[in-house]
């Protein structure tokens, strides 16, 4: 059994707990915007905060700390699990208070990350968790973007308090199957993970309604010109469908019902109206949504798997994002891989990349990957790999491409098919109109034909342009692969001389 030592200064206190923070990557841009005001410390712009740096390299926007490192659960792949011996800390609601107000003041941050290990029980951690948050918004009256982790298996109660205290709220689901989640986190299930899920996904509904808004998040504009978007009207709360083992945990989502709109009004969201009498908290529920994270190399799970789950909990819970991280082997554990193995990076990349192809592309991972092909190739794209399979869609005449044909293009994002859409009005597209566009000719040059020509004679064939796209001759690729992988990334206290124990007294 550990100790917890109670005599860490606040300095050693925020260098054990923001170390252990890194781990977890669900942290972006805020997506809210709040304006200051009278009486008030700080705001909230949905473009994103100022930048921090992790101990790791990571480029981060927000105070991100867990309130206590000691946790209860034994999960295999934390670093914070029972079984561990590690230095041990926790902030008390004050003291995490003192650091984002005092850091605030200082321009070294813009808002809180806060998430914890299981302290006694779920309920206890979230209890503390809430108190810190309310004594940020009213004793402090911070109005600054706060991120706060939810803790599965914690009350409605406390569930419905935090959505109403934080702009964003997120869930870890960690592992995309119920077995994975039993090997590797045996204190946690499905249900427990599911269920809170929907009721904040109706309970967001609710008070987005109630403001004269359409229940479900407003994606990218370009998601409207899409014909089979994900978040179309036509696939709004779409149950989690089982994968070939059948081991996703939930199949129905409660008997959601929806209009055309989409909007959620049941009877599965929380109803707790004793928190609004707080005259300083009548505020939307969780106006930035709700966020997810899984770990990737942890399991077995294949990218087709993640993928699925993951463009299920787009559909069915409405998630503002679902973030992979790659994990770092940091346990001795025989079902985990051994320490010093490399962190799957790339894959993590590959996984965002299709990630974005499912949230403003109208792709749907049944398209990208199947059970037969159930890995993404590391050597390409998502979108080049969707392609190549699809040689029969190509060339896509430029000058008469429907919209969402033109999306598929690799090499040509939403901006450049705005841009291809209104200058063909007026004339011929060309190749080099296409460059001055912003469409990457080196990948789309072997899917699209101009004024009925390609670029250059090419070949139809799969395995030309594979090694076309994979040759490590080109200069394109050797900035990438190169023999001298001497990159990293910057870390502020190391190369800017700054100091992680900076006195916040």
């Amino acid at each position: 059994m550990y100790e917890i030592r109670t005599e860490l200064t606040l300095d050693e206190k925020l260098e054990i707990l923001s170390d252990a923070a890194k781990y977890d990557v669900a942290c972006t841009s805020s997506g809210v915007a709040r304006q200051g005001k009278q009486g008030y410390l700080g705001n909230s712009c949905p473009s994103g905060v100022c930048h921090t740096f992790a101990a790791d390299g990571r480029c981060i926007s927000l105070l991100k700390i867990l309130m206590s490192n000691q946790c209860e659960y034994d999960c295999k792949y934390c670093k914070s699990r029972k079984s561990n011996d590690i230095p041990r800390a926790t902030f008390t609601p004050d003291e995490i208070c003192t650091l984002t107000i005092e850091f605030y003041k200082r321009n070294y941050i813009e808002g809180l990350f806060l998430s914890s290990g299981v302290i006694k029980n779920p309920d206890y951690t979230m209890e503390k968790m809430c108190e810190t948050v309310r004594l940020l918004r009213t004793r402090y009256r911070f109005n600054g973007y706060i991120h706060l982790k939810v803790i599965p298996g914690a009350s409605e109660e406390l569930l419905y308090s935090a959505g109403l205290l934080a702009d964003r709220i997120s869930i870890n689901m960690e592992l995309p199957t119920q077995d994975s989640l039993t090997a590797l986190a045996p204190n946690k299930n499905m249900k427990t993970i599911l269920n809170p899920m929907n009721k904040i996904t109706n309970t967001i509904a609710r008070h987005r309604v109630s403001q004269g808004e359409n229940a479900r998040f407003d994606r990218a504009v370009i998601n409207k010109h899409l014909n089979n978007s994900i978040f179309g009207p036509s696939n709004n709360n779409i149950p989690i469908s089982d994968n070939h083992n059948g081991q996703i945990g939930i199949r129905e989502i409660n008997n959601t019902t929806t209009s055309n709109e989409g909007i959620i009004l049941n009877d599965h969201s929380f109803a707790l109206p004793a928190e609004r009498s707080d005259s300083l908290l009548k505020r939307n529920f969780a106006p930035a949504g709700q966020s997810t994270q899984m770990i990737i190399g942890a399991g077995n799970e294949t990218d087709f798997e993640l993928i699925k789950t993951s463009q299920s909990l787009y559909r069915c819970f409405d998630l503002r994002r679902v973030f992979y991280s790659g994990y770092i082997p940091i346990n001795d554990d025989p079902v985990l891989p051994s320490v010093g193995t490399p962190v799957p990076l790339l894959r993590e990349h590959r996984l965002y990349q299709a990630d974005w192809l499912l949230r403003y592309y109208g792709f749907h991972a049944e398209e990208l990957l199947s059970e037969t092909r159930p890995n993404f190739d590391s050597r390409i794209d998502p979108k080049c790999e969707w392609a190549l399979r699809n040689l029969g869609d190509f060339p896509v005449e430029i000058n008469k491409a429907s919209y969402d044909a033109l999306l598929r293009v690799p090499g040509i994002g939403p901006v450049s098919v705005k841009k291809i859409m209104s200058a063909r009005r007026y004339s011929k597209i060309t190749f080099p109109m296409l460059k001055k566009m912003g469409v990457v000719l080196k990948r789309a040059q072997y899917f699209i034909t101009c004024n009925g020509q390609m670029l250059y004679r090419i070949p139809m064939n799969e395995q030309f342009i594979l090694d076309q796209l994979t040759d490590m001759e080109r200069p394109a690729n050797l900035k990438i692969s190169g023999p001298d992988n001497s990159f990293r990334q910057m870390n502020l206290f190391d190369d800017f001389n700054l100091s992680s124990t900076t006195s916040v007294s």
